[in-house]
């Protein structure tokens, strides 16, 4: 049986939504954005954000993986700009990938993000255009800034579906900003 969780309602790309809050830490908890298999929400979120972006001239989307992908994809489509995933687990596939580490809020403990060989090449020199569902601490939009440096791409903007908590997020193209919930 599923627990009953409360929840934190807000209203996304004019879609109303109910967001179970989780606890992360001892008297921590955050509302939890969860956009995989809710292509109403990623479709609305896509649209929304690519009005955002009018008149910015970016080449690629880049995102890590894994919630935020289908609103990478949707984004792909509606702006018809390709885009680029970053991994969180490298595989030999992925040819001399270039590495960064973030400490997600989510998992609580350092993560490694991959960028493969053949994006790599496909972002050298380009315009991009990061993006997550939710922005919390910023320690993977570092990771993916670091990552652009390393690839010699060049960020022109940074968006999310959310941000989070009372940091300074002046310089993030946002649809809202989710409150931290403290007890």
């Amino acid at each position: 049986m599923t627990p009953v969780r409360p929840t934190y309602s807000v209203n996304i790309a004019g879609l109303q939504r109910e967001l179970p809050l989780f606890s992360i830490a001892p008297h921590l908890s955050i509302a939890v954005l969860n956009l995989l298999g809710d292509t109403e929400l990623v479709e609305a979120c896509a649209v929304a954000l690519a009005k955002k972006l009018d008149g910015t001239d970016f080449d690629i989307l880049v995102t890590a993986e894994a919630k935020s992908i289908p609103l990478a994809h949707a984004m792909s489509v509606v702006t018809k700009k390709p885009y680029v995933i970053l991994r969180k687990a490298y595989k030999p596939y992925m040819g001399v990938a270039l590495t960064s580490e973030t400490l997600s809020i989510t998992t609580g403990h350092p993560q490694m993000l991959y960028l493969d060989e053949k994006d790599h090449n496909m972002l050298k020199g380009r315009k991009v255009a990061l993006m997550d569902d939710v922005i919390s601490t910023g320690s993977t939009l570092q990771g993916m800034q670091q990552l652009m440096e390393k690839a010699g791409a060049e960020i022109v903007a940074t968006l999310a579906v959310f941000t989070e908590g009372d940091n300074d997020w002046s310089g993030i193209i946002a649809l809202g900003n989710l409150p931290l919930f403290k007890d």
